[in-house]
């Protein structure tokens, strides 16, 4: 998603977002133009305008499903603007509207003149984008019918509103990436022994307080264990590493909110604390409140009350039946009895995480980069990213390499068969793409003079030092 230098270009943005039933739904009333809008971004635009592009955008569907009645458009292109099309439920449509990046160019008459870069957005990034809107939307409150079934169209506007007004302000579409696409987890590698210690910690804990009905647990923001169904922790995980975890982490940055616990009369020293709930479990006026989520949505709801946990490096949720009511007494208790033994198990699992590193010995810096994603457990991992959250993609790649993984990424999706595709950038590097058997891996190679046989060599060299227990098509 590349633009021009700072000051000439611009780079993608959103242009406004609708959502809203495509036909006569139970609870609408008549005069279904403007009714039919349940939420608009941005709320200041004219109400015509609103009906015009809602009806505009309407009519784009329904003309393509004359084409394709079991696939209807996913996007459409024009010069400015790229607009993309998802039906999460039935009935229920959700628009996306992203502005083409820009770059502007000095005439010779010294005026300036805009360049619409109308083939550098992917639409299978961007879809996916606005796939995770309506995700982490059910994740907190449940599908769009469930808010219907609670309190008609007037509820659903409400929370509609409440939270993609809060959500939208965290969207930044210039980070947006093949990540985006994949929406993986990373996965903590772990030997045998430290993993039986984390089993028993939880078996421990959820024996303990007895109430909990499903763990997680994470280190350096990577996923060890998770007894949820994985598109469930698919959507969890991400809401934790990009959102939670990062509000939580600059206060520790800048050395405030010491998260030392001595001071606690009656308890061992630990670093255990809350991320959701209550800040400080000394104040008998502490507020007990914590985040309610909804998952197995496509089965039967379970509406449970995360808690999450944070001692050092080490992350454990819990989640509990929301109809249990949660005291400062329980969460005084869970603080007493997992605060300590969290500590010390993140004290040993860092200890043998860095001696299994130093047994690795130290290597030089691989004259590749490389993006794994296994479909089957949704495991994913990355040495292009150094950062990546919602509003920042901090990549060692140029962005015209991380398009050219993206396109590759597009033509996979367009057969079933195992496939590679290998690249030759216009800077040199070449860039290789293999899917086989559910699992795709992307390499960049920094070998300017190299041939075609030398770049597969390396990639063969790649997969047997990073993956080695895992087949890829030769």
């Amino acid at each position: 998603m590349a633009c021009a230098g700072p000051g000439s270009g611009y780079g993608p943005h959103l242009v406004h977002m609708w959502l809203g039933p495509s036909l006569m739904h139970e609870g609408l009333e008549p005069d279904p133009e403007e009714k039919k809008i349940l939420f608009y971004h941005p709320n200041e635009v004219e109400k015509n305008e609103k009906i015009r592009n809602v009806g505009l955008c309407e009519a784009i569907v329904q003309f393509t499903r004359t084409f394709s009645p079991s696939k209807p458009a996913k996007s459409l292109h024009t010069q400015k603007n790229r607009q993309f099309f998802n039906e999460p439920e039935e009935n229920f449509w959700m628009v996306m509207v992203v502005r083409n990046p820009i770059i502007e160019r000095h005439h010779k008459d010294g005026k300036p003149v805009i360049e619409y870069q109308e083939e550098e957005l992917l639409d299978k990034v961007y879809s996916s984008v606005l796939q995770q809107c309506y995700s982490m939307y059910k994740l907190f409150n449940g599908t769009f019918h469930k808010a219907m079934d609670d309190g008609g169209i007037k509820v659903l506007k409400e929370r509609l509103e409440k939270f993609f007004h809060r959500y939208l302000q965290t969207l930044h579409l210039q980070s947006c990436d093949l990540l985006d696409v994949f929406c993986g987890i990373s996965f903590f590698p772990l030997d045998k022994m430290t993993y039986l210690k984390i089993q028993s910690f939880i078996n421990k804990m959820e024996e303990s307080l007895n109430i909990v009905k499903y763990t997680a647990f994470l280190y350096n923001d990577q996923l060890i264990w998770s007894g949820l169904e994985q598109d469930d922790m698919r959507i969890l995980y991400k809401y934790l590493t990009t959102s939670l975890f990062p509000r939580h982490m600059e206060p520790e940055l800048a050395g405030r909110d010491s998260p030392i616990r001595a001071e606690m009369p009656g308890n061992l020293q630990h670093y255990g604390r809350f991320l959701t709930g209550p800040f400080n479990l000394n104040d008998p006026e502490a507020k007990c409140r914590f985040p309610k989520i909804f998952v197995n949505t496509d089965d039967t709801y379970e509406e449970l009350h995360l808690i999450v946990y944070k001692a050092m490096s080490a992350a454990v949720c819990f989640m509990i039946d929301a109809s249990n009511p949660l005291t400062l007494d329980f969460c005084r208790k869970l603080d007493s009895i997992v605060g300590p033994q969290l500590t010390v198990l993140a004290s040993d699992i860092c200890e043998q995480y860095n001696i299994n590193k130093r047994s690795s010995g130290s290597e030089k810096e691989p004259q590749f980069k490389f993006i794994y994603f296994n479909h089957m457990n949704l495991a994913e991992k990355s040495t292009v990213h150094m950062r990546k959250t919602p509003s920042i993609s901090l990549t060692s790649v140029h962005p015209d390499l991380m398009k050219i993984l993206g396109d590759i990424n597009s033509d996979f999706t367009r057969v079933d068969e195992d496939e590679e595709i290998i690249v030759k950038a216009m800077s040199d590097y070449w860039v290789v793409g293999k899917k086989s058997d559910q699992r795709e891996l992307y390499v960049i190679l920094n070998q300017k003079n190299a041939n075609l046989i030398e770049v597969n060599e390396e990639v063969k060299k790649l997969c047997a030092t990073q993956f080695n227990n895992i087949f890829f098509l030769d």
